[in-house]
């Protein structure tokens, strides 16, 4: 009979807990003084539970004080001493964890995470759970030293570039830069802040660098020693634009046309016309590249044109027309110059 009873009554709990959401919660967290802590609590959602209140409480004597509280109307901080440094997750569904900044020694107690669900049949349920919050002043680790740099610890002459020191442990954290010497000499000392900055950075800046760290807590830490190296970019320039040695030789213009050519005054050619360039009395050169046959009309030339007929051969050589010639002649400039036209 009375295992009957034991049967009866662990199904009736199983019945009874089967599908609610269970708060997870650690049962200490430990945070640096004067850091950030996170103190987990979590659930896993569940189908027809709405979470409807959420509330942080914390143990003061023998009373837990509601330090937090979220409800439909939003997110509420209870006590003064929590203002501006304690915040509640709330993007995650099933994420209501605590999250304290700046922690102080007497933040150290036991901390209550109750969150309340509304049930599908219109009743609600509350579940919470207790942690333990512990405060330590934790000595500095040792200190990492990196740059925000794509081009590392080498970086050329003129760039604005900073090396960080960083460090864990309770703040305040104090740093200081040093620069190594030549011939075994003491570090001299160039900066007094996590940041390193050059700005901008040149070659005598080049050499290794080392930073220390030290907080309330513990000895001072030291950095591995890096190499920072700063390239003259005039040098670097210099190196890609110079080309390879090559031997040059003078043009010369070799004239292969025949020394005869026949002019003609042919007014009514529509023939790869070249216009006149200039009406001044200097002489025109005109450089002919391409070996084809071509003949030239003067534009608007009462009863007057110049021409020339095919040569046989034509390449380099500099034709120059006298136009003060041409004018005694009758001849006059033609109009702006247009693109030639080839058309045999």
């Amino acid at each position: 009979m009375g295992i009957l009873l034991g049967l009866l009554l662990l199904g009736h709990l199983t019945v009874d807990t089967y599908g609610r959401p269970i708060l997870e919660v650690p049962e200490s967290v430990t945070g640096p003084w004067k850091g950030d802590v996170n103190i987990p609590c979590t659930y896993d959602p569940q189908q027809g539970y709405t979470q409807v209140l959420v509330k942080w409480l914390v143990q003061r004597g023998s009373d837990p004080v509601t330090i937090f509280l979220r409800d439909s109307s939003g997110d509420h901080i209870q006590q003064a001493k929590y203002q501006g440094r304690l915040h509640v997750s709330h993007k995650v569904p099933g994420d209501v964890s605590l999250q304290l900044s700046t922690l102080e020694m007497d933040d150290r107690s036991h901390y209550t995470c109750e969150v309340t669900w509304q049930t599908p049949d219109g009743n609600q349920v509350v579940r919470d759970k207790i942690t333990e919050l512990r405060v330590q002043k934790l000595s500095v680790s040792k200190p990492t030293v990196t740059t925000g740099s794509g081009y590392g610890f080498t970086v050329p002459q003129g760039m604005r570039i900073s090396l960080q020191c960083q460090a864990r442990g309770s703040p305040p954290i104090s740093y200081i830069w040093y620069k190594q010497q030549t011939n075994n000499q003491e570090p001299i000392k160039v900066a007094t802040l996590s940041t390193l900055l050059f700005k901008p950075a040149v070659v005598a800046d080049s050499g290794s660098y080392f930073c220390t760290a030290k907080g309330q807590v513990g000895s001072e830490q030291h950095s591995d020693i890096v190499k920072f190296v700063v390239k003259d970019s005039s040098k670097l320039l210099k190196t890609k634009t110079e080309a390879p040695t090559t031997m040059t030789y003078p043009l010369k213009a070799i004239s292969t046309v025949k020394q005869s050519w026949d002019w003609t005054t042919d007014m009514g050619q529509e023939r790869a016309c070249l216009s006149l360039l200039s009406s001044s009395s200097s002489p025109c050169a005109v450089w002919w590249f391409l070996l084809w046959p071509i003949s030239c009309s003067v534009g608007r030339c009462p009863n007057k044109s110049m021409s020339m007929k095919r040569p046989e051969s034509l390449g380099g050589r500099i034709l120059r027309i006298n136009w003060q010639e041409l004018r005694q002649k009758g001849g006059k400039p033609g109009p702006q110059p247009q693109a030639p036209s080839y058309g045999w």
